[in-house]
C-alpha cells in the first residue's frame, strides 16, 4: 500500500504529540524537557520530498534535557522510548540503522525487539557547540558572527520547536535569528563589492570572442546578486543544493528570476549584459527602497569609458560602509564579509572548527 507522503515537521509533530509525549508523562511525570526538530535536514528547512525519505529521514527529533539532568537521564530515556515505542507510526518505521561513518542512518522494518529510534538527546549548549562550536549563552561579537556558517545558523533557527518546557530553546534561537544591523550593514557592503569586482568582465571577454568565459562570469553574477537579494529580505541562504529552491520563496524573486533566468540563457554577450543590466536595475531599486544610503543610480552606465554596462557596485559597496558605525567593522581593513562570501569550500563552511579559524583574517 502506497504511503502518503507528509512532511518530516508534521510526521515528527504528530510522533511527539501522539505517541512520545504520553510515554514521557507517564514514565517520567515532571520531567523538565523542550522537544525539537532542528538543526539538520532537507526537512528542518522545509524541503523534503519524497526522495528525502531514503536516508535519515522519518519520525525523528531532538530532546533538549537540563544541564544537571542530562548526564543521568539521557541513556535511562532512551532505553525506555525503545522499548515502548511502536514499531511504524503513520505508516513509517520507527527504527532506524546504526549510523554509517557519516552519521546517516536509514529506516529499517522490524516487528520485535527494541525499536532503534532516531531521537537524539542534548542539552540546548551541546547542540549549539556541537553546530557551532559556540556557546549559545555567550554574547556573540562581531568576528563570531562573521564566521558563523550561514547553512549551520539556518538550520539552528528553523524547523519548529514543539515544546519548550525548558522555556529556553525558543529565546536561544531568536538570538541566533538573524545578524545585527551594524554586521549586516558590513556583510552587505561585501556583497556590493564581489559584484563589483567582475561585472566589467561579462563584456570584455565577450568582446575577445570568449563566449564561454563570459558565460561563467554571467553566472557568477547572477549568483552573487541573489546571495545579495536574501541577504537584502535578512534571510540566512542554505548550501547551493536548495539555495535556488529558497531564492524563488524571496519577496523579489518573482520579478528578477525570469531576467536572471534570461542572462542564464543568452546566446551572446550583448543579449547577456541587456538582461543583466534589467537585473542590476531591480535589484538597485530595491536597495534604494530600504534606504540604508541616499538613493544610487539604478540604470547602468558605461565602464570607465568602455563599452560595458555595469551598475557601478562599488559605489553601492562605498556609501554602505560609511554607514557603519561600528568601530571593530570600521576598522576591519579587508571588504571580504563573512565566511560564506569568500570561500564556497563546504570543507570549512561545514567544520565549525575550521570556520572560527578564519578570524584571522580579520585581525
Amino acid at each position: 500500500m502506497d504511503i502518503k507522503f507528509v512532511s518530516g515537521i508534521e510526521l515528527s509533530k504528530h510522533y511527539y504529540q501522539e505517541v512520545v509525549k504520553p510515554i514521557l508523562d507517564k514514565e517520567f511525570s515532571g520531567l523538565k524537557y523542550s522537544v525539537a526538530l532542528i538543526g539538520w535536514g532537507s526537512e528542518v528547512l522545509g524541503y523534503d520530498t519524497e526522495i528525502s525519505s531514503d536516508h535519515h529521514w522519518g519520525p525523528r527529533f531532538l530532546i533538549f534535557l537540563t544541564e544537571s539532568e542530562y548526564p543521568e537521564l539521557k541513556d535511562k530515556i532512551s532505553k525506555v522510548l525503545s522499548e515502548k515505542l511502536p514499531y511504524e507510526f503513520m505508516g513509517y518505521s520507527t527504527s532506524f540503522s546504526k549510523a554509517e561513518e557519516n552519521g546517516v542512518r536509514i529506516s529499517e522494518n522490524i516487528t520485535s525487539g527494541p525499536v532503534n529510534h532516531m531521537i537524539d538527546f542534548y542539552t540546548i549548549k551541546s547542540l549549539w557547540k556541537m553546530r557551532l562550536k559556540f556557546d549559545p549563552y555567550q554574547d556573540i561579537t562581531v568576528l563570531d558572527w562573521l564566521t558563523f556558517s550561514q547553512q549551520r545558523l539556518l538550520a539552528l533557527v528553523s524547523g519548529e520547536v514543539y515544546y519548550d518546557g525548558l522555556g529556553e530553546l525558543e529565546k536561544i534561537r531568536s538570538k541566533f535569528k538573524y545578524y545585527p544591523n551594524e554586521v549586516w550593514l558590513y556583510i552587505l557592503s561585501a556583497q556590493w563589492t564581489k559584484i563589483s569586482q567582475e561585472e566589467a568582465f561579462v563584456g570584455r571577454t565577450g568582446d575577445v570572442g570568449d563566449e564561454l568565459g563570459s558565460k561563467v562570469v554571467a553566472s557568477r553574477i547572477v549568483y552573487e546578486l541573489m546571495k545579495l537579494c536574501f541577504l537584502m529580505e535578512q534571510k540566512y541562504y542554505p548550501y547551493i543544493k536548495w539555495f535556488g529552491t529558497a531564492f524563488g520563496k524571496l519577496d523579489i524573486a518573482s520579478q528578477l528570476s525570469p531576467t536572471l533566468s534570461k542572462v542564464l540563457s543568452s546566446s551572446s554577450w550583448k543579449e547577456r549584459e541587456k538582461h543583466l543590466v534589467e537585473s542590476y536595475k531591480i535589484v538597485a531599486e530595491k536597495y534604494n527602497s530600504l534606504k540604508i544610503v541616499e538613493s544610487l543610480p539604478v540604470e547602468a552606465s558605461l565602464y570607465q569609458g568602455r563599452p560595458y554596462l555595469v551598475i557601478h557596485a562599488d559605489q553601492f559597496a562605498e556609501a554602505t560602509r560609511k554607514a557603519i558605525k561600528d568601530e571593530q567593522l570600521r576598522n576591519i581593513k579587508v571588504n571580504i564579509g563573512s565566511v560564506d562570501q569568500f570561500t564556497d569550500s563546504s570543507d570549512i563552511s561545514e567544520d565549525p572548527l575550521l570556520s572560527k579559524k578564519m578570524k584571522v583574517l580579520f585581525e
